[in-house]
């Protein structure tokens, strides 16, 4: 919800997941039943694949970040599922921003998806962002992923 809302991933927030994740390998208690390798390369590859956007500036930090943070939980086999479910809910949201820009037909509905970002001084700027909060829809694809994909990949 936070990248969704402030179109950012914090630092403390990825790093507690990070965290919890190496802690649970380290007793044995990883939810999703990997292994260290698999969670090394799981994360490795999460912050391998994506840095190649941010270098292109398509992507910020934080989704770089948190993709790390993910793969430690789910490893790497886990990662290709969510990726492509991610992106299919990206390029949803994308889609529907080209849609409200040329028919504004539902203006809340288009603050809570896209926001309105704010002046230094405070008040709301003209200009609408365009970021999606990539971080937030990995987040949704790895619940998908969780209750639906586990069995089926």
């Amino acid at each position: 919800m936070y990248d969704f809302r402030q179109r950012r991933v914090p630092n403390w927030l990825v790093l507690a997941g990070a965290a919890l994740a190496l802690a649970a390998l380290a007793v044995g208690s990883n939810p999703f039943d990997i292994d260290w390798r698999s969670s090394l390369i799981g994360a490795a590859a999460g912050f391998g694949f994506l840095l190649i956007f941010y270098v292109a500036r398509l992507m910020g930090a934080g989704d770089v970040k948190f993709a790390a943070a993910l793969g430690l939980w789910v490893g790497h086999a886990a990662l290709f599922p969510i990726w492509v479910i991610g992106s299919i809910l990206a390029a949803a949201h994308g889609l529907l921003w080209l849609f409200t820009q040329r028919w504004p037909l539902y203006p809340r509905l288009e603050n809570l998806l896209f926001g309105q970002p704010m002046r230094t001084d405070g008040t709301p700027s003209v200009r609408r962002i365009k970021f999606i909060p990539y971080a937030a829809y990995l987040s949704l694809a790895t619940i998908v992923w969780m209750f639906w994909g586990r069995q089926n990949f």
